[in-house]
C-alpha cells in the first residue's frame, strides 16, 4: 500500500481503527497493513517483542482508543499508528 502523503496514512489507519469496537480482533486483511505499518514504528522491535498472534482495537492513554499487538507469550502491547507513520 502507498500514500501520497503521510497525512494519507493516518487517516487511512484512524479510520481502520474506529471501525471496529473497543475489544475487537483486527481482521486477517487488515493485520496485514498494520504490521507494515508497525515495522516502521521508532520502537518496533520492542513493539513486536517475541511476536505477534493478532492485533485488536482497546482503550489507551486517557480513555482514547489505540491499536494493540497481542503476542504468542499472552502479553500485549499498544501502539501509536502516528507514530508509525511520522516516526515519533
Amino acid at each position: 500500500m502507498h500514500f501520497v502523503k503521510r497525512g494519507d496514512a493516518v487517516a487511512y489507519l484512524n479510520a481502520m481503527l474506529h471501525r471496529y469496537d473497543l475489544g475487537d480482533k483486527v481482521s486477517a486483511n487488515d493485520a496485514v497493513v498494520l504490521r507494515a505499518a508497525l515495522d516502521r514504528h521508532p520502537d518496533a522491535g520492542m513493539k513486536i517483542g517475541c511476536g505477534i498472534t493478532h492485533f485488536s482495537v482497546r482503550t489507551a492513554d486517557f480513555g482514547t482508543r489505540c491499536f494493540w499487538v497481542n503476542r504468542p507469550d499472552g502479553t500485549t502491547e499498544k501502539f501509536s499508528h502516528t507514530a508509525c507513520v511520522y516516526g515519533t
